[in-house]
């Protein structure tokens, strides 16, 4: 079944099969239909929206090396928390990252409010280790909601589930700092999970309820397949669910909860990884986005650099939207708080790319299965304009082929310019060994390339 959000109807029609066959968290029938759409209704902005910017930034970006650095290196809690001492992000200035965002064409933000190491960048009133604590003492957070919107930007929250910081939080498992240290390991029996899981559920109804309409939770993460892992059964995950949604019923939620099969999630968030086709669950094709970094890093890493290129970050845009999917591509600051100068060049390509081509990306999806992608291509389409959009990765030769299309097209052009592209009308000798049914179109196309980086054609379809 092929499932494209081309009008509400057909959204509808999703979220209801998706809720019959997830019934637990919707105990009553008769209410399915309208959860189902709720559901439609809350996820329109965000499946239109198309690209947002993840920010990864926390003490973390101290010792500069990798998030994951109080992990990788195996810090105790104490040895790590000396970064809060010296945290004090003097050039911070949340309006020109949201500036930045709006130029870019990025339409919601998602920031780590508290990272896995367990250090809070908001006021909690659940833990003294929290950056009002810290020499700048100021809630980021809030500063940050406040400037991206005024931008007009959706505001969304990262929020994990697991905290290397916490003393309730089990040590014996594979990722935490402290899971060779004996002694530690040791005090397990004795931690308080209900505890912990209070310490969960009411951070959460703080972020729920402190700073207004939240757009997006990105909760992370589960692995309770892993030796010693944690679900839903440790975060309390039906519980989170349920006070999250009442508190913000127009939220739009990942799926790193651990409910799939309750049905617990709006979106499928596959990480630093392009599926080769729509995201499916159970057979259906699902909303998805695919978070993605500039380098191989979420925070800030001084020493790498595996930088994409301008041209791999906008033809990762126009993979995503062209199988459905969101963008939600990761800056990370320095200590300083400060968007390092490669994310800022890479990011001034895409506004440039984005102030001509938008619309080949807002309110797009999948192109229908009917038509054939054409050779060193990507395909969108919108389905409320009925327009088709073919992005040209490799310039050809004064003619381009789209299988399928004849007499399909009323008018084409090249979108940055909006000149008129001729149809069907280079048929000389050439041409002659193509079959009298064939049914593609050949557009006539300058021989230079148009200037911009990703040229599209715009089509409109009969």
């Amino acid at each position: 079944m092929v499932i494209q959000f081309a009008t509400m109807r057909h959204i509808i029609h999703f979220c209801l099969l998706f809720t019959l066959s997830t019934a637990p968290l919707f105990s009553q029938q008769h209410k399915e239909f309208a959860l189902s759409a709720e559901k439609a209704e809350r996820m329109q902005w965000w499946t239109e929206a198309r690209f947002g910017m993840f920010i990864h930034w926390g003490l973390y970006a101290l010792p500069a090396r990798h998030e994951w650095v109080m992990s990788n290196e195996q810090m105790s809690k104490k040895e790590y928390a000396k970064y809060a001492s010296y945290f004090n992000p003097d050039l911070y200035n949340p309006k020109e990252w949201a500036k930045l965002a709006k130029d870019a064409g990025m339409k919601y933000v998602v920031f780590t409010a508290k990272h896995h190491d367990g250090f809070s960048m908001y006021d909690t009133q659940y833990s003294d280790y929290k950056v009002t604590n810290a020499p700048i003492g100021r809630d980021l957070l809030k500063e940050l909601i406040d400037a991206f919107r005024a931008e007009d930007i959706r505001i969304g929250i990262y929020y994990s589930l697991i905290d290397w910081h916490h003393p309730d939080f089990l040590v014996n498992e594979h990722i935490h700092p402290e899971r060779n240290k004996q002694q530690e390991i040791a005090k397990d029996k004795n931690r308080n999970k209900k505890r912990f899981q209070d310490f969960l559920i009411n951070q959460l109804t703080e972020l729920m309820t402190n700073y207004g309409q939240i757009d997006v939770l990105f909760a992370d993460f589960s692995y309770p397949h892993k030796k010693n892992g944690k679900g839903k059964s440790y975060w309390n995950s039906e519980a989170l669910y349920k006070q999250i949604r009442k508190l913000q019923p127009n939220i739009v939620l990942n799926d790193r909860l651990d409910l799939e099969e309750e049905g617990g999630w709006d979106y499928k968030s596959p990480e630093q990884f392009m599926p080769q086709n729509w995201v499916t669950y159970q057979g259906e094709k699902v909303p998805w986005e695919t978070c993605q970094t500039f380098s191989g890093s979420w925070g800030y890493h001084r020493d790498q650099y595996t930088w994409k290129s301008p041209r791999q970050t906008i033809v990762m845009l126009i993979e995503t939207v062209s199988k459905g999917g969101n963008l939600l591509l990761n800056v990370g600051p320095t200590a300083r708080g400060v968007i390092q100068d490669e994310a800022v060049t890479r990011l001034a390509a895409t506004h440039q790319w984005m102030k001509y081509n938008s619309r080949a990306i807002y309110g797009c999806t999948a192109a229908p299965e009917k038509f054939e992608t054409p050779a060193n291509c990507l395909l969108t389409y919108n389905p409320k304009t009925n327009r088709l959009y073919v992005h040209v990765l490799e310039w050809p030769f004064k003619t381009i082929y789209l299988p399928g299309l004849a007499g399909k097209v009323k008018y084409a052009q090249i979108l940055n310019d909006a000149s008129e592209l001729k149809l069907g009308t280079q048929k000389g000798a050439w041409l002659d060994d193509v079959k009298k049914d064939d049914d593609g179109l050949k557009i006539t196309i300058p021989v230079r390339k148009p200037d911009v980086e990703i040229p599209v054609i715009e089509l409109f379809l009969n």
